[in-house]
């Protein structure tokens, strides 16, 4: 079981976004910018191109809601969205919120949050779901 079931399944704290019967949506703990969500499929399925493509498309989907939601709650230019998949084997897409190009350098330093703030955070962008 990776961290993201545990995580889903609710064994592991996680700051919720978002949830239905296929996806969950929670706050980045090591984010880029304060925001930054993970969208996740609750199949476990560790690369995002083996989803099958009606499972692939509504998670773009429900990924394209949360960023609505994060637009709303967070002061951006966009939500920009990355696909890497090497650090946890379960499919997720990274919602970061940004302001240049720039902000979504893997070289660029965490930000180390409070709990408070990851509360805060997560209230804001749920209130705008």
């Amino acid at each position: 079981m990776t961290i993201f079931s545990r995580i889903i399944t609710g064994d592991i704290l996680s700051y919720k976004i978002a949830e239905d019967d296929r996806f969950y949506a929670f706050l980045d703990i090591n984010p880029m910018s304060k925001g930054h969500t993970l969208v996740v499929p609750k199949q476990e399925t560790d690369y995002i191109f083996d989803l099958d493509d009606a499972l692939l498309g509504d998670m773009v989907v429900f990924a394209k809601k949360t960023a609505k939601a994060i637009e709303k709650a967070i002061p951006c230019k966009r939500v920009g969205m990355m696909v890497i998949g090497l650090e946890v084997p379960h499919a997720h897409i990274h919602l970061i919120p940004i302001r240049k190009e720039g902000d979504m350098s893997l070289a660029n330093p965490k930000l180390q949050l409070s709990e408070d703030e990851f509360e805060e955070i997560a209230g804001k962008i749920r209130t705008a779901f």
